[in-house]
């Protein structure tokens, strides 16, 4: 197959990218500024095109005879996402979904999270519906993609797949490395709120692109994540006995949105990046438990790690 990949450059397309790698498809990735890491240009089976997602003519000749498309790309740690995150996380998608259709793609997917449905516990799951009551900026931008997505192909030729992913983890994800420096310098913190979040191990996402990609019959939306939900400080405090560290703090719930806007503040005044956002804070705080019955039916029967014991491993 020819597979066009957006993002990647970044920290999951990249990954995704070299997994394809090695099997048989042709890969395509399509890069704004950044160019991904030299072993992936340097394949024989990948060629890079510079496109901007928010210019629609860059769009063309990268779709141009792709049977399947895996869009990643966005923009993150930036200060202010409400600003930029309706252009990013809807314009860019109905760009990309428009070029698709127009080179007659015959399947694109899109990188999703659960969040989108607004909160959801052990006993009440993300069941992947697309009339979900989101609380996180980013949130809200990704269903209205989501929604624009199922629109746009509905009675065409393309099939839509969105892949609601749990939280990924595994040694290189940008957010474990994060939590790793964090609790090493005795910096990380976590509320106290209980906050479920559903994991998900890096192999067994790959696992699960490969076969939305591949498969004949898949088609929909997917919640994805291993077989045991945990709370998020139950998942820090994992970590840090696994790596040896202390557990994070605990701090009550402002002094994080309160350390949010410090963060962006600073960004927006010296043009830096911003790690750390209030809708970014928002959108951790929200609990997140999915039904994975249809992806154990349809992409992966069996986690090769379904807990994150058995994910220690890759860390």
């Amino acid at each position: 197959m020819n597979v066009l990949v957006t993002g990647g450059a970044g920290n999951l397309g990249s990954h995704l990218v070299r997994n394809l790698m090695r099997d048989t498809h042709e890969i395509r990735v399509l890069v704004h500024h950044r160019l991904p890491a030299g072993d992936i240009p340097a394949s024989p089976r990948v060629r890079v095109h510079r496109g901007d997602l928010g210019e629609p003519r860059t769009l063309s000749a990268p779709c141009r005879g792709i049977d399947c498309i895996v869009h990643f790309a966005g923009v993150l740690f930036s200060p202010r996402p409400e600003r930029f995150l309706p252009a990013t996380n809807v314009g860019y998608v109905q760009n990309l979904v428009a070029a698709a259709l127009d080179a007659g793609a015959r399947k694109f997917i899109l990188i999703s999270f659960p969040q989108v449905e607004g909160e959801s516990f052990p006993d009440r799951r993300a069941t992947g519906r697309l009339n979900g009551t989101p609380i996180s900026v980013h949130a809200q931008t990704r269903l209205a993609a989501e929604q624009h997505l199922f629109e746009a192909c509905a009675g065409g030729h393309m099939v839509p797949v969105s892949l609601r992913a749990g939280a990924i983890y595994a040694r290189g994800i940008l957010m474990v490395e994060a939590a790793r420096w964090l609790l090493r310098h005795r910096l990380l913190a976590v509320w106290r709120q209980p906050t479920w979040y559903h994991l998900l191990a890096l192999p067994d996402f790959l696992t699960c692109v490969v076969a939305a990609i591949e498969g004949q019959s898949v088609s929909g939306i997917y919640n994805l994540g291993d077989d045991q939900p945990l709370l998020l400080q139950e998942v820090l405090d994992t970590f840090a006995a696994h790596w040896g560290f202390r557990q994070p703090w605990r701090l009550p719930r402002w002094s994080f949105y309160a350390a949010a806007w410090c963060c962006e503040a600073f960004a927006m005044a010296f043009r830096t990046s911003a790690p750390l956002t209030q809708d970014f804070i928002t959108i951790g705080m929200v609990s997140h438990v999915s039904d994975t019955s249809r992806m154990k039916r349809e992409l992966l029967p069996r986690c090769a790690f379904p807990t994150l014991r058995d994910g220690l491993v890759l860390l």
